[in-house]
């Protein structure tokens, strides 16, 4: 059946950067037919709909022969957004030790040795897919551990992803050496090589806990699959002093050398950018995930990301994990990039929201090495799209459909979303999954774990940071 989603707004994000105030997408099982101004399609709406369709205005759902009419209310419809750079199984760490300085030691690391095993990423993961899908993100790059696990529940609930298993030399919770992780991770890659949504990689922690030799091994086997290669980048300080001590280089420039810099690479927060560290990403075709939100809560700096976009490096946004950036969602993403470049450059033009939707759609897509696929409403792309409503008190009235997105919208906005034309959020609800019941479930395991039966913790200083309320 062909489904038409008409009277909406429609951003296609295409090359052209075509809009219709007025407009509709057509779309056949998971691909895009058309997309255009409304006056091209009422012949065929007025036939289906015998007398007029001007009656969904009452109805805005009518099915009749080979057409379902979708009327999208004069809300905005755009492309499904596309998470960059994210750690689905942390959602049990959302929250904990938010302002303290030392949390990496005093809470994350302590309690992922403790608590973290494969039902517990999969339970997380599960619960941060609904969180990205109630907020419009079709497709999620993700990093962590367990990642057969997570690929699976990515395959369960329909969203697109990409599940990367994290690769370090002094090994993690779910492996103990880098040659484990690897040979996992080949294992993954080969299960999900044809798969039509869902994909797997390899995905190194760092420049500083990889030894060069890994990081080309990976390299190679990401190519091989034909899938991203991607590690965190230019994000630390220490990683600025040790790569410069040891090598005499910038941390992109280290890639470089060791031949891991290309195409597929996606480096993910490149903080701390020199203009020659950005002319090598171009040179080598390489592409940045723009995690605004967790940099700037932790007060790490903004990366130069207007730079990059004027040498035309690709730049997709991504939340990092819910412990870094608290919230998975691209609204808060694109209201931070907004307000941050406009402050860090003094420029209340800079960085137009248009080009920020680009960055949470197309662009994003195109960091992925997706953009053949998805990222835009274009003939022959996967029919992945999102129906933002505007009839909210926030979303009146909509001048300009990008600013409104950016600086008026958030999640609870997201109307509808599309996977492969699969109709996964109806009515800001998920379609075919019980939220609840997930939640229900990850906090029934999180009580039978350190996250239930830690106590009180303090920092050095005897001040009390957190008190466990889970009951």
């Amino acid at each position: 059946m062909k489904t038409i989603m008409i009277n909406g707004i429609v951003l296609t994000m295409n090359q052209s950067m075509d809009w219709y105030p007025d407009g509709y997408v057509m779309f056949e099982e998971n691909k895009i037919l058309q997309a255009g101004p409304m006056e091209e399609i009422e012949p065929l709406l007025e036939s289906v709909c015998n007398d007029k369709w001007e009656k969904l205005e009452t109805k805005k759902e009518h099915a009749e022969g080979e057409y379902r009419i979708v009327d999208a209310a004069r809300g905005i419809i755009m492309p499904g957004m596309v998470n960059t750079h994210c750690h689905l199984g942390m959602i049990p760490f959302r929250g904990l030790g938010d302002d303290c300085k030392d949390r990496l030691r005093v809470f994350l690391l302590p309690m992922e040795q403790q608590a973290m095993d494969a039902e517990m990423a999969a339970l997380s993961s599960r619960y941060a897919v609904c969180e990205l899908l109630l907020a419009g993100v079709t497709t999620v790059f993700d990093m962590y551990y367990f990642e057969g696990e997570i690929a699976r529940v990515m395959d369960e609930m329909g969203i697109r992803g990409i599940a990367g298993e994290t690769v370090m030399e002094q090994g993690a919770c779910d492996v103990r050496s880098v040659e484990e992780a690897i040979a996992y991770g080949e294992a993954m890659m080969k299960k999900y090589q044809h798969h039509p949504r869902v994909s797997c990689c390899l995905a190194p922690h760092g420049t500083t806990t990889c030894s060069p030799k890994t990081l080309q091994k990976v390299y190679e086997l990401d190519r091989k699959y034909q899938v991203p290669f991607t590690l965190h980048t230019a994000e630390m300080d220490y990683e600025m002093r040790e790569l410069e001590e040891r090598f005499g280089c910038t941390p992109v420039e280290f890639l470089d050398q060791i031949g891991v810099l290309g195409p597929s690479t996606l480096a993910a927060h490149c903080i701390h950018l020199s203009e020659s560290d950005i002319r090598l990403l171009k040179k080598r075709g390489s592409s940045v995930s723009h995690c605004i939100a967790s940099n700037t809560k932790a007060a790490k700096g903004v990366a130069p990301v207007l730079s990059m976009l004027e040498h035309q490096v690709p730049v997709g946004l991504g939340t990092d994990g819910p412990a870094s950036g608290n919230t998975l969602d691209l609204f808060t993403q694109m209201r931070f990039c907004a307000n941050f470049h406009k402050n860090e450059n003094r420029d209340r033009s800079a960085l137009p929201a248009k080009e920020i939707v680009a960055m949470a759609t197309i662009g994003g897509a195109r960091a992925l090495g997706l953009d053949g696929i998805t990222g835009s409403l274009e003939p022959g792309k996967e029919a992945d799209l999102v129906l933002v409503e505007t009839d909210s008190a926030n979303m009146f009235p909509v001048y300009d459909p990008y600013s409104a997105l950016v600086y008026s919208a958030n999640s609870s906005n997201v109307k509808m979303v599309y996977v492969a034309g699969r109709r996964l959020v109806d009515e800001k609800k998920l379609a075919g999954a019980d939220i609840r019941e997930i939640r229900r479930q990850l906090a029934e395991k999180m009580k039978d774990s350190a996250f239930g039966t830690m106590e009180e913790l303090t920092d050095p200083s005897g001040r009390t940071l957190f008190s466990s309320l889970l009951t």
